[in-house]
């Protein structure tokens, strides 16, 4: 007996290896070597150290160095020995050539040398875009405490607090609501602690990620988010915050005021409201990513909106991003995107805008893809939201 699977997802990772087994046979390669802790949690329901050998046969074999109590697994104590307990290497063996070091993979091709070593980081990447239902219904969950850690988002604010005390405040309700706090994202070092708060200018200090939005941040060890702004009569606060609860991320941005804004910044909220229902409603099976990138732009140059459009002094180059186990997965909603929406398809969509001398506004919301069009699950009210 297999203990490293839980019970009840024997069935769900069997579906999930099955599905990589299938892109293997289409591709030539006989077997995937698994060896990044997204991967690992992926095709085995828990992180472990060590790897994970995906057959293109549809089985699956688990070698493990920690922890040191599980059942019906191979263990090991160095990556060579995985071939000697194969007996027969496979011919082609894909690796995640995006998520390993030069060093580990030098290692690794050299443990199964004879072998061929090609990349299969698109078919994982292609794999895990597709959600299944037991999928959904995790991010349903995170939906549903997600919009309940922000409904408290009112009754923490304190007049004269800065971004970073508010912040607290919400990465503790987030906590209290049972949020893991990791924040997982994949490639180019991308760090961020929980989330995004921006108040006032901050929301214009450009980041070195890629992100919708930037901020200076505390310190220039993480270029990003709260600076310790004090926030003012007459600033937008936007909080994009972690909705990680069990593994699997929805992502929600909503915007906070003290005072009133501008008519701008209300102008620029509201379209930001209307582009994710028009995408809602466009976003079908087999529509291109890059549509949505374009109707969103389309909409926003026939408002006069461009110039505050995903940023003012530096602009992000997409508006929607496929999420689950890391909050950047297939599909991008950009302009030069090659994929293809399809059923169990999970985006985030994010058009916001920065205002010089108020903040960001907009809102993101968390969208599952189908058939007719894309369901929200992040139903936290939309509008603008008064702090005081």
């Amino acid at each position: 007996m297999n203990s490293l699977i839980p019970s009840h997802l024997e069935q769900e990772i069997q579906s999930r290896v099955a599905r990589i087994a299938s892109e293997l046979v289409s591709a030539g390669i006989d077997a995937m070597l698994v060896a990044d802790n997204v991967g690992l949690y992926y095709v085995s329901g828990r992180v472990y150290a060590g790897y994970a050998m995906v057959m293109a046969d549809g089985t699956a074999r688990y070698f493990v160095r920690r922890p040191c109590d599980i059942d019906g697994v191979d263990y090991i104590r160095k990556p060579e020995q995985i071939a000697e307990l194969l007996g027969s290497v496979p011919a082609v063996i894909g690796m995640q050539w995006d998520s390993l070091c030069v060093s580990d993979y030098n290692r690794l091709s050299k443990a199964f040398e004879g072998s061929r070593i090609v990349d299969c980081s698109a078919i994982m990447r292609r794999v895990r875009a597709v959600k299944s239902p037991y999928e959904i219904d995790l991010l349903r969950s995170c939906g549903l405490k997600h919009k309940e850690a922000y409904s408290h988002i009112p009754e923490i604010y304190r007049e004269g607090m800065t971004d970073v005390e508010l912040q607290i405040e919400i990465e503790r309700q987030l906590r209290l609501h049972g949020c893991l706090g990791i924040f997982r994202v994949h490639g180019e070092s991308m760090e961020l602690f929980m989330g995004n708060i921006l108040c006032g200018d901050n929301a214009d200090n450009p980041t070195p990620y890629d992100f919708a939005m930037g901020g200076a941040g505390q310190d220039p060890s993480i270029p990003v988010g709260a600076n310790g702004t004090v926030i003012a009569d007459g600033n937008a606060v936007m909080v994009d915050a972690c909705g990680n609860f069990n593994g699997y991320m929805t992502d929600m941005t909503r915007t906070f005021r003290v005072g009133e804004l501008p008519e701008l910044a209300m102008k620029a909220h509201r379209l930001s409201i209307d582009i994710n229902r028009r995408l809602a409603q466009e976003g079908k099976t087999g529509v291109e990513a890059k549509r949505l990138y374009e109707i969103a732009l389309e909409m926003v140059q026939q408002s006069g909106m461009d110039d505050y459009y995903m940023g003012h002094r530096q602009k992000a180059g997409f508006v929607g991003h496929g999420l689950g186990i890391e909050i950047n997965e297939a599909p991008v909603l950009a302009p030069r995107s090659r994929d293809i929406l399809a059923e169990g398809n999970v985006i985030a969509v994010e058009p916001k805008f920065v205002i010089p001398g108020v903040g960001a506004v907009g809102i993101e919301n968390t969208y599952v893809v189908h058939d007719d069009g894309m369901e929200c699950i992040t139903l936290a009210p939309e509008e603008i939201i008064s702090l005081n």
